[in-house]
Formats: C-alpha cells, structure tokens, sequence
C-alpha cells in the first residue's frame, strides 16, 4: 500500500490561477483544490475540533495527479506546484534530543568548527559517555549524576546540559511562511564549509497546543558556524531556503496518532554529483524526551501561540561518515539531492544549493492575505 492511500492529508500547493496558494488533499493518487471560507489557511484547518473529519467531508476540484506534483523539481511561480504543508504558523525547532546527536554537538562546540579536529575528539568523548547517556532519561537523578561525573573529566558542555538535563533546546528554526516544500532547493550559508541534512518528525500544533498530525522536516544544519559559537545558532539555522518541510501534513485520525510519531523510523538518502551516496536513519524510538513533553515545553502560561506552531523533534542522525578527507566526515557539496522518506508520511526531496542562489523568499503574511482577501475568503 502506497503511503497516501492510508489516512487523510493536508498539503498546500501554488496555484498560478490563485496567483497564490491553495489547500490541497490527496484522493485516490488525486490532488483536490480544498480551499474554502471555512478553512482559507491550514492554521483555520488545524484549529477545528476534527481537522481530519473535516478534510474528508470536504468537497474539492481535481487539479492534477499526486505523482506529478511530487516530480517537480526547482519549481516556479507559473506551475502548479506543492509548498511547505504550513503558513501562519511559528517554525520551531528542538536540538539534541537525542544521545548520539548529543555527542555530536559537544564535538562541534570542542572542535570550533574545525571538522579536521572532529575525530580525535569523537573517540575521546564516545570512549566516556557514549554508551553511558544512550538509555539516560533527560532531567532524572542518574542524569544528574552523569553530569557530575562529565563535570569531574572536564567535559561538561551547554549541549549536554539541554540534552539530559531538565529543559530542552527549542529555538526558531525558520520564519512564517520561509520553508520550502518538497522539489524546491534547500539552500547553506555561503560562509558555512561544513554542514549537513537533519532528516526529523515535524508536529504540527494548534492554538491551543494540542498536536493535529505530523510531517518531514530536514532542519538544515550549518556545524561549523554553530560549532565557532552557540550563540550564531541563528546564522546557522535561519537562512534563505534553509528550512524544508512537507510534502503533507498527515492529520491524527483512526489510522495515524501521536503513538505512530513515537515509533517512526526516518530514511535518509544523499546523492551528489560526483557519485558519493550517504544513507542513514533516524529512529524516534530513542529519543530521550517524549514529543508531548517537547510541545508542552514550547506552549504554556509561558509562551502562547495563537496561529499554532510546526515543531522539529530533533534527529538521531550523526553524519560521521568520510566524503572525502579521511577524518573530516561529511559535509554538503552543491548539488547534492537529499531524500527524506518515511512510510507513513512519504518523502521530502530537495537538491542543496547557496542560501544565496536560491529563489529569493519574497512572499510573506501581508501578501498572503491581500491574496485571500482578493479570492473572498475571508
């Protein structure tokens, strides 16, 4: 059974026709106009009681085929082509919510950038903690105690402190209505030489906090500009096309729930020009905080949402391998196509470009409701 064919599905497409997006599902490999008054933006369908059961109740008008939609690649403004699944909502993000990423970063921040640094100390810290933090819950007693202990071989860090320590990382990955959906190019900082992919679980959250359903993220990860620094983590995040999202949102119904996000696997694939091939995995079973736990730390009495928010689980994903250099691991080269797949969510498939040769983002809130004022919705 093909991913689509199971549940129900939110996604947002450009319509030349609208001279701005559309609300589209997925209906027996069809992809169906849903725009209404009822639900103009995917933030109005999130926030109904049943988003699900309305989607499905929902008339519609056939625009194309699913499978060609999803072949498009460097999409532009005069096709019909998908976009990323959210719009009014906050981008946020959560980092090292998982051990071996957790390592990972602690390296980054040791190393200061430098990849060629990076595998003398990967042994030095896995050889202490490694095995030691795989199964440790964040912010228990037996974390408290491995933080003495890293404290004591000096090798304590701010990457460690939010990965089993009481409060997690969550930052503002992208901003609203920034992220690229699948087929378009996701782009690196011209300034970064060493970076990579992060295949997650992105939630998609309404009003009120509560989760409506789940997609794919690749939160765009720039190691030697955030290694130099945690305080570039903005430089290192938030860039032109540097957050891909989609290609739907599968809404929470009989058939999908929160349980299905917790035991999702995560496939990542990269291909480059010059015939290198990375794969690797993530898997949500390990992450050390629960998904509602991350949700209920971003929204609160402390910090309210009121267009709802997509939220970036983190990813298990360590890219150790050597691309070329013996030692210096992975980093991106222009060009390289990067497959994120899931079997329940499908696939998010963007090719790596500059930040700054890019389509420029251009089209922000103020121009998306002059358009839905234009078309009568609202």
């Amino acid at each position: 059974m093909a991913w689509y064919e199971e549940g129900c599905f939110i996604g947002r497409a450009w319509s030349p026709e609208a001279r701005g997006p559309i609300l589209v599902t997925i209906r027996e490999g069809r992809v169906l106009d849903v725009t209404s008054k009822d639900a103009p933006t995917v933030r109005d369908l999130l926030d109904r009681d049943d988003p699900a059961a309305f989607l499905q109740a929902a008339t519609g008008r056939d625009v194309g085929s699913l499978e060609d939609l999803l072949d498009i690649r460097q999409p532009d403004l005069s096709h019909l082509h998908l976009l990323a699944p959210f719009d009014l909502q906050a981008i946020k993000a959560c980092g090292v919510t998982f051990a071996r990423s957790m390592i990972e970063r602690v390296i980054e921040e040791r190393a200061a950038g430098d990849p060629a640094r990076a595998a003398s100390i990967r042994d030095k810290v896995a050889e202490i903690i490694g095995v030691s933090l795989r199964d440790l819950k964040a912010g228990s007693e037996a974390a408290q105690e491995v933080k003495a202990a890293l404290i004591e071989e000096n090798l304590w860090s701010q990457y460690l402190e939010v990965g089993i320590g009481p409060d997690a990382e969550v930052f503002t990955k992208s901003q609203v209505l920034s992220a690229v959906g699948t087929g378009a190019d996701v782009g690196l900082h011209p300034n970064s030489r060493w970076n990579n992919p992060e295949p997650e679980i992105v939630l998609a959250v309404d009003s009120e906090g509560v989760v409506k359903g789940a997609t794919i993220g690749n939160d765009v990860n720039l190691r030697d500009i955030e290694g130099r620094s945690a305080l570039l983590l903005g430089k290192a995040k938030d860039n032109n096309a540097s957050c891909a999202i989609g290609p739907f949102i599968r809404l929470f119904d009989r058939t999908y729930s929160i349980d299905d996000v917790r035991n999702a696997e995560l496939d990542l694939h990269v291909a480059g020009q010059d015939g290198f091939i990375l794969r690797g995995r993530s898997s949500m079973k390990e992450i050390s905080r629960d998904p509602l736990d991350l949700v209920a730390q971003t929204q609160g009495r402390h910090h309210q949402y009121p267009d709802g928010f997509a939220l970036f689980l983190g990813t298990l994903f360590a890219p150790v391998q050597d691309r070329d250099t013996p030692g210096h691991g992975f980093t991106h080269k222009i060009g390289d196509v990067v497959t994120i797949s899931n079997d329940k969510l499908g696939a998010l498939m963007n090719r790596v470009m500059l930040s700054t040769e890019c389509a420029p983002w251009t089209y922000g809130a103020s121009h998306l409701m002059r358009n839905l004022a234009s078309r009568n919705l609202l």
